[in-house]
This record gives C-alpha cells, sequence and structure tokens, in this order.
C-alpha cells in the first residue's frame, strides 16, 4: 500500500493537515491511535477554541470547519465574535464527514511500531499497529502530529533540551442538569465585571462563562465562595486554583469547566507515565469535590451531575521537537519577519504553574509570524512536525500551542508538502 502522505495523530493539528493535503488532491492516510478525531478538543474537552490574530493566515481549514458545523448547530459565535465555541460531541461526527468529503483514508486504533527509510530516504517504509494486525504502508512524507513526537522518537530524531520549569496540567469535565437560568441570573447580580463574567441569551439557549483562579491580579467575584467551601473542607486549596466554566451549543443544561488544575511537585516531569497517571486520579478526585461544590454553592445546580470527564490529560507542554528553525520568547516580542510564513498570532505567552500567584500571561503588542522551518526536521526534508510539539523554546510554545494555531500549522504543513510534490 502506498501513499503520498501519512498524517499521525488526528487532534488539531492532524485533522488540518489531512483534510488540505487531501482537498488538493495529496494521497494521505490519517493514523489515529484512539477510536475518535478531534484529540482536545473531543477527547480533551477543550472548549471554546480561543482567538488569535485576526490577520492569521493557513485558516481554510477552520473556514471550511465553520460551514460545516451549520446545520448541525454545532458552533457558536459569542464574546468578543469568537465564533469557536463548538460543541465537543457533534464534533465527533463533523471530523469525519470532513475527512470522508475529500477522500482521506483513516485508520483507528493505529499507530506506527516501526518506520525505516529507503537508500535515498525518499520514502518512509511504516510498519502499522492496528490492534493485532500489521499493515506495511510506503510514503513520501509524514507529518508528526502526535503531540508527544512519537515519530520523531521512533527515527530517532533530536528534541529540545528539557527545560526545568513545568506547566501544570489539566483535566477537564462537563456538567448537566443545571438550571442555566437560575444560575445566570444569580451571575448577573453577583459579579458585576463584565470582563470576568457574562450572559447572554441567542439561539434559544443561555450562553455564560464565569471564572475565578490564583491571579491575585484580579478581583474575582467567587472567590470568597472558594474561600468558604476550603474553609468548610468541601474543597481542598489547590481545587481553587483555576476554574472557569463555559456554555456548550445545543447542550442548554449543561457547562463546559475549565478545572482542575493538577498540581504537581517542581522535581516531577509529566513524561514519566507513574506521574502521568498519579495525575489523572488527582484530577478524577478534584473534580468529583469541584462537582459537589457548584451542587452546594450555586444556585441552579440543585440536580446537576457530573456528565463527561474528559478522556485524556490536558498536558500543555512535553516533548518539544528539534527543526530547521527553533522559534523563540524574543522572536514574539521582537516581531521578527520570516520570508515562509506559516501563521500568525497574538496570543500571549501563558503559563499555567504549581504556584499561587506564578501564573504568567505576557502579551505581544503586535501581531507574530511564525515560519514553516518551525515544522520541518532538521534530520529529515520529508519529514513535518505540527501541534504541541512545535520547535520553540518552553516560553514562546506557551504561546503557540493553541487549538487556532495547530490548525493552522496543519494547514501549512500539508501546502508545503502539496507544493513539493507538485511542483509548478
Amino acid at each position: 500500500m502506498k501513499y503520498d502522505l501519512i498524517v499521525f495523530g488526528g487532534g488539531t493539528a492532524g485533522i488540518s493537515a489531512a483534510y488540505i493535503a487531501s482537498k488538493l488532491g495529496v494521497k494521505t492516510l490519517l493514523v489515529e491511535k484512539s477510536d475518535v478525531l478531534g484529540g482536545s478538543i473531543t477527547q480533551g474537552l477543550v472548549i471554546p477554541v480561543m482567538k488569535v490574530a485576526s490577520n492569521n493566515i493557513n485558516t481554510e481549514f477552520y473556514t471550511d470547519l465553520l460551514n460545516f458545523t451549520e446545520c448541525y448547530s454545532a458552533n457558536h459565535t459569542y464574546i468578543d465574535g469568537n465564533t469557536g465555541w463548538f460543541n465537543h460531541e457533534i464534533l465527533k461526527i463533523v471530523f469525519d464527514k470532513m475527512l470522508k468529503s475529500v477522500n482521506c483514508d483513516i485508520l483507528f486504533s493505529s499507530q506506527a511500531s516501526d518506520i525505516t527509510l529507503s537508500f535515498d530516504n525518499a520514502i518512509f517504509n511504516v510498519v502499522l499497529i492496528h490492534k493485532l494486525l500489521s499493515l506495511y504502508i510506503e510514503t513520501k512524507y509524514i507529518v508528526d502530529a502526535t503531540s508527544n513526537g512519537e515519530i520523531f522518537k521512533i527515527l530517532n530524531c533530536d528534541f529540545q533540551n528539557i527545560d526545568e520549569r513545568n506547566q501544570s496540567p489539566s483535566l477537564r469535565f462537563t456538567i448537566g442538569g443545571i438550571n442555566t437560568q437560575e444560575f445566570a441570573s444569580w451571575l448577573l447580580t453577583q459579579d458585576l465585571d463584565r470582563n470576568v463574567t457574562s450572559v447572554e441569551f441567542t439561539d434559544n439557549q443561555i450562553y455564560l462563562s464565569t471564572a475565578c483562579t490564583w491571579d491575585d491580579s484580579k478581583n474575582w467575584a467567587l472567590t470568597p465562595i472558594f474561600k468558604d467551601a476550603v474553609e468548610n473542607g468541601v474543597l481542598e486549596y489547590e481545587d481553587t486554583a483555576y476554574f472557569q466554566v463555559f456554555s456548550i451549543p445545543s447542550m442548554p443544561d449543561c457547562l463546559a469547566v475549565n478545572a482542575p488544575r493538577i498540581i504537581l511537585d517542581d522535581d516531577v516531569d509529566i513524561r514519566d507515565p507513574f506521574v502521568y497517571s498519579r495525575a489523572l486520579m488527582q484530577g478524577r478526585e478534584r473534580i468529583y469535590r469541584l462537582a459537589q461544590f457548584c451542587k452546594k454553592y450555586f444556585p441552579g445546580f440543585k440536580n446537576s451531575y457530573i456528565s463527561h470527564i474528559s478522556d485524556m490529560l490536558g498536558v500543555r507542554e512535553s516533548y518539544r521537537v528539534k527543526c530547521l528553525y527553533t522559534y523563540t520568547k524574543e522572536d514574539i516580542l521582537n516581531h521578527k519577519m520570516f520570508e515562509n510564513v506559516a501563521f500568525a498570532s497574538d496570543y500571549p505567552i501563558d503559563l499555567h504553574t504549581n504556584k499561587s500567584g506564578d501564573d504568567k500571561l505576557e502579551f505581544s503588542k503586535n501581531t507574530y509570524y511564525v515560519p514553516i522551518e518551525c515544522l520541518i526536521s532538521e534530520e529529515y526534508k520529508n519529514l513535518y512536525c505540527a501541534g504541541r510539539i512545535i520547535s520553540a523554546d518552553f516560553e514562546a510554545q506557551a504561546a503557540l500551542r493553541t487549538q487556532m494555531s495547530c490548525f493552522s500549522m496543519g494547514e501549512a504543513v500539508a501546502k508545503d508538502i502539496y507544493k513539493k510534490l507538485f511542483p509548478v
């Protein structure tokens, strides 16, 4: 079996790469280790998709995504015109439909076990494992969008040096059975800061958002409530590190919860499988406490229940590969220009830490631009990366890892591969 391109990883970056490549006529196979596409959006419950610069480039995939979601009522535009409020469950169907529409082949429950190259490094010979079945496939190009650089590891490629700092992971969940009208009315009287809390009624549904975190630069209206819960043993102090709720399109009695933050010791590494596993268990314990807290303290939550716990830990940074260029914090702050731009953004350097007051948001004054060379392996000209493993330093990666940027990364590498396969 032969392909022009194999994309490994069906998350935000991988879907975009596979979709755009197939749409351009590149014979493409998308390989996903789980049974569903979407990664952080569908399995990780990371919604809504955060906005980036309005002058971003390589946004064709996202535009098509919005068009596909229209007939499913699977997205909503809310708060400063953000179109990325998606229904995570319906997107599982939408992503399948998008890939099918461009004749992209997909293998679920599959991953690479071995990869070798032809004598001239022009062809990758890939061994795929689907459950207990082995498949042998040739491809001219590979995109590693696995989030942990699994293909770069198999090919013994170099990675960035390990940074001593860690970003805290999260484990999101959703709560159903909420009387949204009661909760929204209470929120509007409880929190008058419309930069933190917002409520609107549209599309026959109440949409709302509010938050309370350890960030002491803001006067969170919910802080006294969380403090009382800690004093009375309903919550642990670490449960209050980060709490944010969002409405979900076509789920009028349900809210997505951006919490809890997982608190790790400074000397542990989330890449350690035992650390990762303990983090999952810690997250589920915190989710139960937070759900009980909401039921006890928030009007409208009397009959609420945990409706979905994320199927994956929200890891913000683990491995970063080495490509032709390593993007840096200074590139962001100095707005360095490049000849071959993959995507643009104005999203801040967003560091989530383990300690109160240590979180960091560092904004760039203008749009910054990221070159395609951050996505092309320095060792193999036909190996690309896309997603959070982008070739960047620790702080730059904290700005580049957003879902919208991942969509654009995938699209950028697909178009670059197309140009190499079919030069004008």
